[in-house]
C-alpha cells in the first residue's frame, strides 16, 4: 500500500506533510507518518463518496463539495489544529524553561551542562524535546547539530528564534547570557500581549452571550403576560 501511495502522490507532497507531522512531536497520542495519513485520508474519502452515492439522496453535483470539505477537514483536525494547540502549550512552557536555563548559565556552567540541569529539573514537553537533543549529542552529534535538528520538530516561531540565537551565539562567541536575557524579556512581553488580547475579547464574548441568552430571556419575561393573555 505504501508503494501505491508513493506512486499516487508526489514525493514533495509526502515530504511536506511529513515535515508538518514532525512538528506534532513524538509524544503525540496518535502515532502516524505521512504515508499512513495519506492512506487514511484517501480511503476514508473514497468510503464517504460511496456512502453518499449509494445510501443517501444527496444530489450528485453536491457530493464533490462535501468530499472536498471532508478532505481538507481531515488535514485540519489531525495536523493543523494539533500543531496550533502544541504551539500554545510550548509557548506557555518556554518562559519558565528559559528562565531556569539562564539562571544556570549565570552560575558559570557551559551551555550543554546548563541544558542538562534545566531539563532534569523542569518537567514539560519542551524539556523533553531538549532532552532528545542531549541524547543525540551522546551518539555523536554536536550540540549545534542537535539544536538545529530540534528546530524541525518545533512549531513555535518564538522558541525557534531562541534556538537560532543560542546557536549563533555559540558559533560567534557572543555573550549567551545577554542573548538569553533579551529573549526572556521578549517572551514576557509576548505573554503580556496575549493576556491583553484575551482581555480585549471579553466584551465581545459577553455581548454574544447577552444576545443569545439574556436578551431572549428578558423579552420572554416582558412579553410573557401578553402572550399568556393572547393565548387565553
Amino acid at each position: 500500500m505504501n508503494g501505491i501511495i508513493r506512486k499516487i502522490y508526489r514525493s514533495k507532497d509526502i515530504d511536506t506533510i511529513q515535515s508538518k507531522i514532525n512538528l506534532l512531536g513524538s509524544n503525540r497520542k496518535l502515532k502516524f507518518d505521512s504515508v499512513s495519513f495519506l492512506n487514511f485520508r484517501l480511503i476514508t474519502t473514497i468510503l464517504l463518496a460511496v456512502i453518499l452515492i449509494l445510501l443517501t439522496s444527496i444530489k450528485y453535483y453536491i457530493i464533490p463539495f462535501i468530499l472536498i470539505i471532508y478532505y481538507n477537514l481531515i488535514y485540519y483536525l489531525f495536523i493543523t489544529n494539533e500543531i496550533n494547540k502544541r504551539i500554545k502549550k510550548l509557548d506557555k512552557e518556554a518562559l519558565t524553561f528559559f528562565e531556569i536555563l539562564t539562571l544556570t548559565l549565570e552560575s558559570g556552567k557551559n551551555l550543554e551542562n546548563s541544558l542538562e540541569i534545566t531539563c532534569y529539573n523542569v518537567d514539560s514537553e519542551l524539556s523533553q524535546e531538549f532532552k532528545k537533543c542531549l541524547i543525540e549529542t551522546k551518539f555523536g552529534k554536536s550540540l549545534i547539530e542537535s539544536l538545529n535538528s530540534l528546530k524541525t520538530r518545533m512549531p513555535s516561531e518564538a522558541i525557534n528564534n531562541i534556538i537560532l540565537n543560542i546557536t549563533q551565539t555559540s558559533v560567534f562567541g557572543n555573550s549567551i547570557i545577554d542573548t538569553m536575557n533579551n529573549q526572556i524579556e521578549y517572551l514576557r512581553e509576548k505573554q503580556l500581549m496575549e493576556v491583553k488580547s484575551e482581555i480585549n475579547k471579553i466584551p465581545t464574548k459577553v455581548s454574544i452571550i447577552s444576545v443569545v441568552f439574556i436578551v431572549p430571556l428578558i423579552l420572554l419575561i416582558i412579553l410573557g403576560p401578553f402572550i399568556v393573555e393572547f393565548l387565553g
